[in-house]
């Protein structure tokens, strides 16, 4: 059956093509499984609640008739501003409006949230883009400019709120800057989510091609339900593809995790429990109440465009498991600065066990691609990273230093996690806070940081490691717990180039790198050297080996043994401008001699890497790797491998094109191919 939907017709329409229906949720009402439902050009204010899902052969299709002309927002036109003072001006609104959720009277909140100031899930758009929340009316009046945010000049845009319950209405002042918010186009976000079922297990749905934006959400935690603009709600199978989607106050595509009754953001609410213990347990509860490969995930996130979200443009933990998330463009995401805190990133994803990351285009963002716990089986493959830090013009001062994040973070994963033909430009490369790591044929311009560091809860005076699970291969059932131990990564094939350190990343690495010397176990030391130099004082496997000579049962070995640094392997790395090798890499290719120049351009919307590297590499210099050339991860027992168990042979690049039988170093298979349009 296929039902039609356009906002223009006549409120009794009856879904067909001549009479369609007027609203999105008429349709989400009954379609079922086979069935299409194709929506017209128009903007749908609603929230849309699919009531039903499909199956595998036959999925619920929801597509726009036009490409991205079907705009689903969470937010409502406000007009009959009053001027106050000024550039001032105020909104009464009934709270009727509302409904049983008021996102100007409801606060952003939950585990891993740093309440730096108040912050309502509400937003004041502008022209299609969000203002800034101030605590007081003489925020307002007399607005000042907020130095971490990455647009510094529109941050003197400013609004406040504040409920008058003899009139149950809520009252909104803001700064526009001189525009008359009556001429203007000036929204509220009213509603939660765009298209999201309120009920777990609507399995198989399709979602394309529509524009999504303005949902008032909540902070997605890994410990609570996560909350999105649009999101499967634990169910398996759902296709979301040729979107766009912006300006969710926090989060825009959730693949996570459902509601846990009694431990719902536990740490914030009940207090006793480290967010830590209470994220294993969620763990552990979410496989008693059937997760698993049968059940949950095996997502396709493809070809959307994300941007200016407060928290992630993809967000999720548990729920996102088999994923595969390809060919997306995400960029300006907490940008603002207004929100704060352990859950922010283009993509920030718990558990990504088999899930792909392929040719993804992630920028301007704090932080590109966060991984943390869990990310078995996981590939991150010929993606583009650049500028996912403050930006290079910048007025900045210490409250900056949040911003001073990395185009890929895996943090307190035992692996195996592989990351492949991939170019990162920005000043931090990987924020490396883990074990099982395997990174072959990458341009890295950026340092690794956190290496040996990150992994405790983060008491100060006790030791406090944080034991995480591991699975099975390529499936969701744990099979134990343990510490992170640190090492057990591989690198091959690699070019590292170090770029010329701006003064303030410099700031940044001093200032991280005295706290790590006063505090000996910190979350970040800074660094912006290039190269594999901070693994410097980590065994081979020979000495790691060596270690364990004449084991034989209990005693004849120290306990300690079982608790030190693993080992790091290295071949076939390149070293330019600087860049620095760790001292037990023996067959480093360094070049002292020749400036290496690297820049990405953007033209018309198509971006270039701009190099001189290819008229100085070596050629040959490398050989093909494949799964059996890698060592299975340490703990986990588990091979680098494609997610059905079959082995991964590295001969094919960034582009996808073949490599020769003896190829050379970094994500191209030949020195012309880099001249090749990357997105």
């Amino acid at each position: 059956m296929i039902y039609y939907v356009d906002s223009n017709s006549n409120q009794n329409g009856n879904g067909t093509k001549e009479s369609p229906f007027k609203t999105i949720q008429q349709a989400a009402d009954i379609a079922v499984s086979g069935d299409e439902v194709i929506v017209a050009p128009g903007i749908y204010r609603e929230y849309v609640n699919p009531k039903n899902g499909g199956t595998k052969e036959n999925p619920i299709i929801y597509r726009s008739e036009k490409p991205k002309e079907a705009h689903i927002t969470g937010a409502e036109p406000c007009k009959n501003w009053t001027k106050l003072n000024g550039d001032v001006y105020v909104a009464r609104i009934p709270n009727s409006t509302f409904g049983t959720y008021n996102p100007f009277n409801t606060f952003v909140s939950g585990d891993w949230f740093v309440a730096c100031t108040a912050s309502h899930t509400a937003d004041v758009f502008l022209n299609e883009k969000s203002m800034y929340e101030v605590p007081s009316l003489e925020n307002v009046t007399k607005p000042k400019t907020y130095i971490p945010s990455w647009d510094q000049e529109f941050t003197l845009h400013t609004w406040y709120t504040e409920q008058n319950t003899e009139k149950d209405e809520t009252v909104i002042y803001a700064n526009f800057q001189g525009k008359n918010p009556n001429e203007e186009n000036v929204e509220i976000s009213v509603r939660q989510n765009c298209f999201l079922p309120s009920e777990m297990h609507k399995d198989y749905i399709t979602f394309s091609g529509f524009k999504v934006s303005k949902a008032a959400t909540q902070w997605a935690p890994p410990t609570a339900y996560q909350d999105g603009m649009i999101g499967p709600h634990w169910s398996k199978g759902w296709i979301i593809e040729d979107c766009e989607i912006y300006e969710s106050k926090c989060s825009g595509i959730s693949l996570g995790k459902y509601y846990q009754k009694d431990n719902d953001n536990k740490w914030l609410e009940k207090k006793y429990k480290d967010g830590t213990q209470t994220q294993r347990d969620c763990v552990c509860i979410a496989q008693l109440d059937g997760w698993s490969k049968e059940t949950i995930g095996s997502h396709i996130v493809r070809r959307c465009e994300i941007y200016n979200c407060g928290q992630t443009g993809i967000v999720g933990h548990l729920g996102g498991v088999f994923s595969i998330i390809e060919d997306n463009h995400i960029h300006h995401i907490n940008n603002k600065q207004n929100l704060a805190g352990a859950e922010i990133g283009g993509i920030k994803m718990h558990a990504a066990i088999d899930v792909i990351y392929r040719r993804n285009h992630i920028h301007n963002c704090t932080r590109g691609i966060w991984l943390d716990w869990q990310a078995q089986g996981t590939r991150v493959t010929q993606n583009l990273f650049h500028d996912n830090c403050v930006p290079k013009s910048y007025n900045m001062n210490s409250q900056s230093m949040q911003g001073a994040a990395e185009d890929l973070f895996i943090e307190v994963s035992h692996g195996p996690t592989l990351v492949d033909n991939n170019i990162f430009l920005s000043d931090r490369a990987l924020k490396i806070a883990t074990q099982g790591v395997a990174l072959i044929h990458n341009i890295i311009a950026g340092g690794f940081t956190a290496v040996g560091l990150g992994t405790y809860n983060g008491a100060p005076n006790i030791p406090s490691d944080r034991y995480t699970p591991y699975h099975a291969p390529h499936k969701t059932d744990i099979i134990g717990f343990m510490t992170i131990l640190h090492g057990d990564n591989h690198f091959y094939n690699n070019i590292f180039i170090q770029q010329p350190m701006r003064p303030f990343m410099k700031k940044v690495m001093n200032v991280m790198k005295k706290d790590v010397k006063k505090r000996k176990q910190l979350w970040d030391d800074g660094n912006i050297e290039v190269g594999t130099i901070p693994f410097n004082d980590f065994p081979t496997f020979h000495e790691w080996d060596k270690m364990f000579e004449g084991y034989c049962g209990e005693g004849s070995v120290k306990t300690d043994k079982y608790y030190s640094k693993l080992p790091v392997w290295a071949n076939g790395n390149l070293y330019f401008n600087g860049a620095k090798p760790m001292e037990k890499e023996l067959d480093a290719y360094v070049d002292s001699k020749n400036k290496i120049s690297l820049s990405l351009e953007e033209t018309n919307g198509k971006y270039f890497l701009k190099t001189n590297l290819y008229d100085f590499i070596p050629d040959n210099n490398c050989k093909i790797y494949s799964t059996s050339d890698i060592r299975e991860a340490f703990e986990t027992e588990q091979k680098y491998e494609n997610p059905d168990g079959t082995p991964i042979t590295f001969n094919t690049d960034f582009f996808g094109e073949s490599r020769s039988a003896a190829p050379i170093a970094g994500p191209f298979a030949s020195k012309d191919i880099c001249n090749k349009e990357l997105f």
